[in-house]
């Protein structure tokens, strides 16, 4: 007695097997719910394009036409000849080496000072918290505040800090009629860097204190056993780590003194060689009315900030990334 297996017939070659039931249903309500977790910020990012790109797209468009507001019937497409005007005109090239000398040296000071006084609010003290909240209070300061405190309460020759201190320095020798200098018109870039050295050292020093503070314990603790000096942990334990806290640093603040106008603005007016590109940009749109020319300028600003910008946030995120596999 035989007995037979019946076979499924086999499916020809290249069938599609039919989908399973639901399966795009799961799709769509999956995708309805994602939109509608993203519609509440719909409204910010609408009201975010509304005040940043769309006046930047405007600027942008400015800066192709040769537009005077004293001539406005004389506007007229001039292509790329206005950012032609920013690289070849002699004011604006000694204002953009201005702003990289300004910055440059703000950074770099404000980085070292900022070290220093990271290193030693490390340390445990008597009072370590009163003096990091003095030390933090100049960048809390109002920049335009700032630069009138220096312009008026140290730098006046008549009645400034400054030249009392000397004065009363000098006093001490027996000198009754010492020079008063007048700070600002004989070294008025050092003036201006000054100021923002002085605001800036405390945001440099909080990145630099987060980075000291988040250094591994017991490898410091190791290398004191293995008998370490200060100097060499400093050197190839402290450094070593710090080195992408310190690129932020470096990174941001450019990205705040290459714009700034405060300090300028207020201390100098722009005059004896101080005039960075902010300011240039500003005696070019509002005294010289030249709309188009000015409007070139600020891109060109805008899109070097982005590029500081960019590698900034690259920095941060693998800050963020090492503080993740660490955890």
């Amino acid at each position: 007695m035989s007995t037979s297996v019946s076979t499924p017939p086999l499916s020809p070659a290249g069938a599609k097997r039919p989908s399973a039931p639901g399966r795009a249903g799961r799709g769509a309500s999956g995708r309805a719910r994602a939109w509608a977790t993203r519609a509440p910020l719909l409204p910010a990012l609408i009201f975010l394009i509304a005040v940043t790109q769309l006046p930047f797209v405007a600027t942008l468009v400015i800066s192709l036409f040769d537009w005077n507001s004293l001539a406005p019937d004389d506007r007229s497409f001039a292509g790329l000849s206005n950012y032609g005007s920013v690289f070849t005109d002699a004011s604006l090239r000694e204002s953009v080496f201005t702003t990289v000398l300004l910055t440059a040296t703000v950074v770099i000071v404000s980085v070292v000072l900022g070290l220093l006084l990271a290193l030693l609010l490390d340390r445990k003290f008597i009072g370590r918290g009163f003096v990091r909240t003095l030390l933090i209070t100049p960048f809390l300061l109002v920049p335009v505040s700032a630069a009138l405190m220096w312009k008026h309460v140290l730098y006046n020759p008549e009645y400034g800090l400054l030249n009392g201190g000397w004065a009363w320095f000098t006093g001490l020798f027996g000198v009754s009629d010492p020079a008063q200098p007048d700070w600002i018109s004989d070294m008025p870039l050092l003036a201006v860097e000054a100021s923002l050295i002085w605001q800036w050292t405390p945001f440099m020093m909080l990145i630099l204190l987060a980075g000291l503070q988040s250094r591994p314990a017991e490898i410091m603790e190791a290398a004191k056993l293995d008998g370490a000096t200060g100097w060499q942990m400093f050197r190839f334990l402290t450094v070593p780590h710090l080195r992408r806290y310190l690129e932020l640093g470096v990174l941001l603040g450019s990205i705040y003194i290459v714009q700034n106008f405060d300090a300028v603005f207020t201390l100098t007016s722009g005059g004896l060689g101080t005039a960075n590109l902010p300011y240039t940009i500003y005696q070019t749109f509002y005294q010289a009315h030249e709309y188009g020319l000015a409007s070139a300028a600020g891109v060109v600003v805008v899109i070097g900030t982005i590029v500081i910008a960019t590698f900034a946030l690259r920095v941060v995120s693998s800050l963020f990334s090492e503080e993740a596999n660490r955890a």
